[in-house]
């Protein structure tokens, strides 16, 4: 019969080994989920970056035979300063563009991004490069049965909304149903992108829509159906990100783009596409 001094010993010495298993277990798996670091110096070392943006008449389009726009020639401009090659993916969908950097597939999220408080807790952000907001895309009364266009936070209640998957909008829009007080109906199209959205307001197909102002102001030049005038945000801050654990790129970036914000090329490129 096994006295109780041994049968004590015996289980401490389970208890030792279970939480040594325990503690192997976890650090196993953390060092497998580990994703390799790749700052500055990583990425001047292979160099080449891999840079996500998306695809839109102001960051980056397809003009005849020629690629254009305001995040293009922006990144351009960076690959020349650092003599890296830049391999860009277009990614619409903000939060796959997250997702992507977080787990190391890009290393530079370069698209206007709203930065919030709560991005800011996940991710680091560069100096800012625009001002923008959103606005709520409608159609004007006299395309729309003389039906005047909402003006007040308050006559979304109620409303149903289609903005594009993974939209940064949609952050915006939770809020402001809290903050009336009522259910605003949010769609996210899994089909089609903020600018089709527009177009399908300007022919009637869906009541409403959201777009930063920049965008809706560039597609009201052709479609004169669309009203934008009522605010959906207020005006914020919008920057290039990477990971939080990228702090000397993200201080490269920062210096270059504090430079490159004092040249007549940057000025140029404002003008060009805002």
């Amino acid at each position: 019969m096994i006295s109780k001094k041994r049968l004590y010993l015996y289980v401490i010495l389970l208890v030792l080994v279970v939480t040594a298993m325990i503690m192997l277990r976890n650090f196993l798996t953390g060092k497998s989920n580990q994703i390799e670091v790749n700052d500055y110096n990583e990425i001047i070392e292979r160099g080449e970056m891999n840079v996500v943006t998306d695809y839109n008449t102001i960051g980056y389009f397809v003009s005849g035979d020629t690629i254009q726009g305001f995040q293009y020639e922006l990144i351009n401009a960076l690959q020349k300063e650092w003599g890296i090659d830049i391999n860009i993916f277009l990614e619409n969908n903000l939060q796959d563009n997250l997702k992507g950097l977080e787990e190391g597939k890009y290393d530079l999220i370069a698209r206007s991004i709203p930065v919030n408080s709560e991005l800011k807790g996940n991710f680091s952000f560069t100096e800012p490069l625009i001002l923008n907001k959103l606005v709520l895309v409608q159609r004007k009364s006299q395309f729309n049965d003389s039906i005047e266009p909402l003006r007040q936070h308050l006559e979304l209640a109620k409303k149903t909304i289609h903005v594009a998957e993974g939209s940064p909008s949609m952050l915006r829009l939770n809020n402001l149903s809290y903050e009336i007080g009522d259910t605003i109906h949010v769609v996210e199209n899994t089909t089609y992108e903020a600018e089709q959205l527009v177009m399908m307001v300007a022919s009637g197909e869906i009541e409403y829509t959201v777009c930063d102002e920049k965008v809706a102001l560039r597609l009201s030049e052709k479609l004169p159906e669309i009203d934008i005038e009522t605010d959906i945000s207020f005006t914020q801050i919008e920057s290039w990100a990477v990971r939080i654990n990228s702090p000397i790129l993200l201080d490269s970036v920062n210096s270059w783009l504090n430079r490159f914000k004092e040249t007549h090329e940057f000025k140029n490129l404002i003008e060009k596409y805002y």
